[in-house]
């Protein structure tokens, strides 16, 4: 594997070189593997508002599905699937935002591609399974690394150091051929020196998932791999991790129009053909084939009670294509000459295409934290260098005049620098009283050269440098009840496809109010909280999507959002419990100017895209015993339109969905530490709906449809 021996050979010098006295130090406030992520995270009683989602909570339904899927159910959240079921291809929005603008970090590295600031958790399959903790931070949130968050951010942090020797084998099949195999193990801590609690740990983890998905032809092939070699002392901790991926999805990007909607949901053009007979044919390798590998080096250091620094380094290296199979293309569109044939000129062609990608991503993240009773304190930089290729071949062509086998028929780079630095600090004025303050500048460089897949010379180069200040207060009316007010400002670089579309695109700006209350029992939780996002040139969803399935963007003027958020977890026994959430929001361009008829009309306020008025969710949970639970969850979006019009064409019914989840443990005496059965059924009432879909202009309305009723179970065998 490439590479791999010089991240073996990095960990063994580490190891020498850091493996020094360790500081007297027997406060542990928290461990050095939080430390990790403690520059992008926030804690329990910050003015963030934020929900935390643990390994365990995780595991209960990681059966194969993505990421984004199994945060479905927290607050403000709305997800959707290409394939219809989950596996492959799949989004998230909070707030109505959509994943561009959303902040992704794993132990703080930025996640997002740097050009199309988008995250693809396909090219990660079964991430989930190497997952200690996630935090979802909802509106701008805490400084971050990499591009700014507009709706959210997510910082994952990856599996802790396993004090123990363990493995585990974890199996899960269902619906639609989907099924998932997974091998993890960990060496425990070896080579323990206790009088110096030094210690090694290697742990790792591969992993295969395979989906026929709900769509036709949606199949989805994800093998996935994560590896890391840890040193740790009572004040050092090391940590070398690698990992990454390979998918190879059927495209299923198009959707469908509303007469195949009622006549048959799950029909997908891509790949489609008329053969030499004129009979409709599909193409079996119109696909997605990418390959990411991570390699990350991370360096915590605690010096006394009062400071600790972490440093971390990462490369990835990104690559692959999607191929087409596309009929009648002109010859120009290809830089192909045209050719005469017995005496007939021809100009078009039949070809098979892949445009590529292929990336370098470089990353350098540094803080310091000090802390006392009363203060604190965090600083740091992250600096960031992205060189991407893009390129397109043809593969193969009915006519292939003066191509080449592999030839490149269009090229072009994109270059990108990114460095923020930033402090921030919490300060306990008294016993009630906390203010939270945080200063981030981040300056952006951005150029490209070359043509667009469209051969269209593309040349960008701008410079963008953005002031984030942020700031709030906490009072803590007694032990169980808390009130917060935060504000905070942040800016964000449109991404490439941006400036493929608009070459005036703006940058936007964001002014983020939120007040909220938190009260905290043993039996009832509750978190309350009022939001207003203040918007400049918000790059909002137009409803289409460009010829490779990308979100289409504008700048929307002056828009705003403001919502009411609230969740909680009430025990109402020992055995049963409920954990509601719902969000109200009222989501609005402050003036939309479009073309009706021909005609550029004002149309005042209107709604903005893909934002619903009414998002909730609900888990009723029922433990009968230690051992085994049983959960029905139940979600519920609101209807939202797919444009800024206002359109009814183009909106999107509501729809109300349920799951089914249970889990069972078995502790055998001997072989197995532990068998978890699981099992989850999906749209347990097998309600047809819609959660996304694409408005291509001239009442071309298409959507996506997810999956009716499906299942998923598995066994987790733990040694």
């Amino acid at each position: 594997m490439k590479n791999l021996f010089a991240f073996l050979s990095l960990f063994a010098l580490s190891y020498c070189a850091f493996s020094q006295e360790k500081v007297q130090d027997s406060t542990k406030v928290e461990t050095l593997d939080e430390v990790l992520v403690k520059a992008v995270r926030v804690n329990a009683t910050s003015p963030i508002t934020h929900s935390n989602v643990t390994k365990k909570q995780i595991e209960k339904r990681n059966l194969g599905q993505d990421i984004p899927v199994l945060l479905n159910y927290l607050p403000s959240v709305v997800t959707t699937s290409d394939a219809g079921a989950g596996v492959g291809y799949t989004g998230i929005r909070v707030r109505g935002i959509n994943a561009q603008s959303t902040n992704v970090t794993i132990n703080g590295i930025p996640y997002n591609d740097a050009e199309s600031l988008g995250t693809f958790w396909v090219n990660l399959g079964d991430f989930a399974s190497s997952v200690e903790s996630l935090q979802l931070q909802r509106g701008v949130g805490t400084s971050t690394n990499g591009s700014g968050a507009f709706g959210a951010s997510v910082n994952v942090l990856t599996d802790a150091i396993s004090n123990q020797a363990k493995a585990e084998i974890s199996n899960a099949f269902g619906s639609f051929n989907t099924r998932k195999h997974t091998v993890k193990f960990s060496t425990g801590k070896l080579f323990s020196d206790t009088e110096r609690s030094r210690s090694v740990e290697i742990a790792g983890r591969l992993s295969q998932i395979n989906s026929d998905g709900y769509i036709d032809r949606a199949e989805t092939d994800l093998k996935s791999y994560f590896l890391q070699a840890s040193y740790i002392d009572d004040n050092t901790l090391i940590k070398a991790i690698t990992f990454g991926g390979k998918e190879v999805t059927y495209q299923a990007w198009n959707g469908i129009d509303a007469e195949t909607l009622e006549t048959n949901r799950t029909f997908n053009s891509a790949g489609i053909y008329t053969d030499a007979n004129g009979d409709t044919q599909f193409y079996d390798n119109e696909v997605d084939n990418y390959n990411q590998d991570h390699y990350q080096l991370h360096w915590n250091q605690r010096y006394n009670n009062n400071w600790s620094t972490n440093i971390g380094l990462n490369y990835t290296y990104g690559r692959g294509y999607f191929e087409q199979y596309k009929e009648d293309e002109d010859f120009l569109d290809y830089n192909l000459d045209e050719i005469v044939i017995g005496g007939e000129t021809i100009n078009t062609t039949d070809l098979i295409r892949r445009r590529w990608l292929d990336n370098d991503f470089y990353v350098l993240n540094m803080s310091a934290n000090y802390k006392n009773n009363a203060l604190d304190l965090t600083f740091g930089t992250s600096v960031s260098h992205y060189d991407g290729d893009h390129f397109g071949e043809i593969i193969w062509a009915q006519y292939t005049s003066n191509s080449t086998l592999r030839g490149r028929y269009y090229e072009g780079n994109g270059l990108k620098n990114d460095f923020s630095t930033f402090a921030k600090a919490t300060y306990r004025v008294n016993d009630k009283v906390s203010l939270y303050g945080d200063l981030q500048l981040r300056l952006v460089n951005y150029k490209t050269t070359g043509l667009t897949s469209d051969r269209i010379p593309f040349n960008v180069d701008e410079n963008y440098s953005f002031f984030n200040p942020k700031a709030g207060i906490t009072y803590r009316l007694n032990s169980n009840n808390s009130i917060y007010f935060s504000y905070a400002r942040a800016n964000r670089e449109p991404n490439r496809d941006d400036f493929e579309n608009n070459a005036d695109v703006k940058p936007e700006q964001l002014n983020d109010f939120e007040l909220g209350w938190r009260h905290n029992t043993k039996t009832f939780k509750i978190n309350t909280n009022i939001y207003y996002m203040l918007y400049n040139e918000q790059l909002v969803l137009t409803g289409q999507i460009d010829n490779v399935g990308n979100p289409i963007r504008t700048n929307s003027g002056k828009s705003s959002r403001l919502g009411l958020e609230i969740d909680a977890a009430i025990a109402i026994s020992s055995k049963f419990s409920i954990q509601p959430n719902i969000t109200l929001s009222s989501n609005k361009n402050k003036e939309t100017i479009a073309s009706i008829d021909g005609v550029l009309t004002n149309l005042g306020r209107t709604n903005i895209s893909f934002s619903p008025e009414l998002v909730a969710a609900n888990a009723l949970v029922f433990q009968p015993k230690k051992n085994l639970q049983l959960s029905l969850l139940s979600k519920y979006v609101g209807e939202q339109f797919m444009v800024n019009t206002d359109d009814k064409a183009s909106k999107l019914d509501s729809y109300f969905v349920n799951d089914f989840n249970v889990t069972y443990e078995v502790k055998p005496k001997s072989i197995f530490k532990s068998i978890v059965l699981s099992g989850l059924v999906n749209n347990i009432f097998n309600k047809e709906y819609v959660s996304n879909g694409a408005d291509y202009g001239g009442g071309y309305i298409y959507y996506y449809p997810q999956a009716t009723t499906n299942f998923l179970i598995g066994a987790t065998l733990k040694f």
